[in-house]
């Protein structure tokens, strides 16, 4: 197997399109009646729930009853009852944010989502309990389970952020914990957790998102701030519905917001989501080139493009539509960078995937994208740097899916044969 046969074996894991069986068609206004979506598995809420209350059960002092799931707990058990917290995110001029926002929560570098904000820019959660928005804000949403790679301009799974044990929820254990407003192109106030106690005010205050002066893109469109208020009462209702896996629901309130408001280039895109789910790639390109007809910096609708063209293996539009978005924003988006080499390595321009793999590798602190690491290994393995492709793959490894650490292991002690001297392998890893 060739190097170049390899990858693109590789490829139909890496860029696998995300399954569903109602296929519905993106309707231009007017144009007929909203498809049928089926619906889909997961999604969340925005609002804090009610708690579960894990605490301890004793005999006196006296304990009382937890509505959420009938078990006891000691009310002066305070270091072991949950944390509520609420709060409102603006942005720098003071405005709500135009659409729902991720409020996430960073514990040591761990990061996980929370909750959503509102359309007042309003949010409220308790620690650690909405478990389908944990799945929803690392992924994206239930539209994007399937890829791994999420929904962009929202967080990608981090690989370590859904281990419960790594995210504490109780008052003693918040030490290095933060909360924050996630939104690409803008940095967010951070709220210092250490020290919040379950019986205190659950409000932390105002979370200003400021806008980065060297980003020219946006993940959040330009054209949400001009519709009109019916049309985006039909984009929030239908954010909402996709948010409860309600794609029907979805479907009907999208399609109404651009037929009140055609220029809403979110809800052409959150439309264009929704036939990709449904595997109607092509009326999911129409929607996302209505959304970019709409709203040319508009950086979401480029990156899922590029998704749909990697799947085709046409790896000159990747390299057109990631480069589109490297340039609007070269700060928040990591996985254009990794998208753009794995395209220009297909391509045989490898001078250019290594930059761009590399790019992707110092801007990905977080290890969103442990595969970016394998990449960079092959791109190195197939330049005889094979102490840089081993450190890549021992990268890789800490992070790495547990099907794949076999593979690795075996791959790093062919490498470790050839940084000792040995004969060079007939084939790169596979």
């Amino acid at each position: 197997m060739t190097i170049q046969t390899y990858w693109h074996a590789a490829l139909a894991v890496v860029f696998g399109i995300i399954l569903s069986t109602h296929p519905a068609p993106c309707q231009r206004p007017g144009t007929g009646q909203p498809g049928s979506g089926g619906a889909g598995t997961g999604g969340a809420s925005t609002a804090g729930g009610t708690g579960t209350g894990a605490g301890r059960t004793t005999t006196p002092p006296p304990t009382t009853t937890n509505p959420t799931n009938d078990r006891t707990q000691n009310p002066f058990d305070l270091q072991n009852r949950p944390i509520f917290l609420s709060g409102k995110v603006v942005m720098d001029d003071g405005t709500p944010p135009p659409e729902p926002v991720v409020i996430e929560r960073v514990c040591n570098s761990v990061v996980r989502g929370e909750a959503y904000t509102d359309s007042k820019g309003r949010f409220s959660f308790q620690l650690g309990q909405n478990t389908a928005m944990i799945q929803e804000a690392s992924s994206g949403s239930a539209l994007d389970s399937g890829t791994g790679l999420g929904d962009p301009g929202r967080p990608l799974q981090t690989g370590r952020s859904s281990n419960d044990q790594r995210m504490p929820t109780r008052n003693n254990d918040l030490i290095g914990c933060e909360i924050r407003a996630s939104l690409p192109g803008f940095r967010s106030d951070l709220v210092n957790l250490v020290g919040r106690r379950s019986f205190v005010n659950p409000e932390v205050g105002t979370i200003v998102l400021h806008r980065l002066g060297n980003v020219e893109g946006t993940s959040i469109s330009a054209t949400s701030l001009r519709a009109p208020k019916d049309a985006r009462k039909a984009f929030e209702k239908g954010t909402e519905a996709l948010r409860k896996s309600k794609i029907a629901d979805a479907q009907k309130n999208l399609e109404k917001a651009v037929e009140l408001y055609p220029q809403y280039a979110s809800a052409w895109y959150e439309l264009g989501r929704i036939n990709e789910a449904q595997k109607d790639t092509g009326q999911a390109r129409a929607c996302y080139s209505q959304a970019l007809a709409a709203d040319a910096k508009f950086v979401k609708p480029y990156l899922r493009m590029a998704l749909l063209s990697a799947a085709e293996s046409n790896w000159q539009e990747v390299v057109d539509q990631t480069s589109r978005v490297m340039k609007l924003d070269s700060v928040d988006f990591p996985e254009a960078y990794y998208y753009n080499s794995v395209a220009n390595f297909n391509l045989g321009k490898i001078d250019a995937a290594e930059a761009s793999a590399r790019h992707a590798e110092k801007m990905d602190t977080e290890h969103r994208i442990p595969k970016v690491r394998h990449v960079l290994g092959a791109i190195l393995y197939g330049k005889r740097d094979y102490e840089g492709a081993a450190e890549r793959l021992r990268d890789y490894l800490k992070y790495a899916p547990a099907g794949d650490a076999g593979k690795i292991k075996r791959q790093l002690e062919e490498l470790d044969k050839l940084t000792a001297g040995a004969k060079p392998l007939a084939e790169p890893p596979k």
